[in-house]
């Protein structure tokens, strides 16, 4: 997704009532982190899971909350996604990189990358794949699943190459 869009998707969840931007720093996110550096709204962890964890807390504090990373830190977060955030209904909004969405990306990205649907299938994650015309009423659905109590995904296609 292009960096116009990607700094609209932060404002737009920021003036949404979004207060918190969790998670590990992701290429394909980067126009997207950058934005909340630039508003003081990032905080960067160490793994995903120890985001979902921070993460979880503010939400449990009544702040509402996205977690962003990148599709491979997302399968290494599957038992404390499904363990902790899906079993308790915490309701975090996950926006996930799609690395290996390309044919030529990194070779450790591809397999993660070719599966990453059929995760998010498997795991009852309900889900939407941001495009340029439909990012905003993607973002709506996920807000409004937030406010009842669902985790849900936003998945970001990667679509260049470093």
């Amino acid at each position: 997704m292009n960096e116009k869009i990607q700094r609209k998707i932060f404002q737009y969840f920021n003036k949404n009532k979004i207060e918190n931007f969790v998670g590990v720093p992701d290429s394909t996110l980067k126009h997207f982190i950058d934005e909340g550096l630039k508003n003081k709204k990032i905080i960067i962890a160490n793994r995903e899971e120890e985001a979902i964890g921070i993460g979880a807390g503010m939400i449990l504090a009544n702040s509402p909350t996205i977690m962003f990373m990148q599709n491979a830190g997302f399968a290494n977060s599957i038992s404390t996604i499904t363990s902790l955030i899906q079993l308790y209904e915490i309701p975090i909004i996950f926006l996930i990189g799609w690395r290996g969405y390309l044919k030529d990306d990194a070779p450790e990205d591809e397999k993660i990358g070719q599966i990453q649907p059929k995760l998010l299938k498997n795991m009852g994650l309900e889900n939407r794949i941001l495009k340029i015309n439909t990012w905003k009423k993607d973002c709506d659905w996920a807000l409004s699943k937030m406010k009842n109590n669902k985790p849900v995904a936003l998945v970001i296609r990667r679509e260049f190459l470093d």
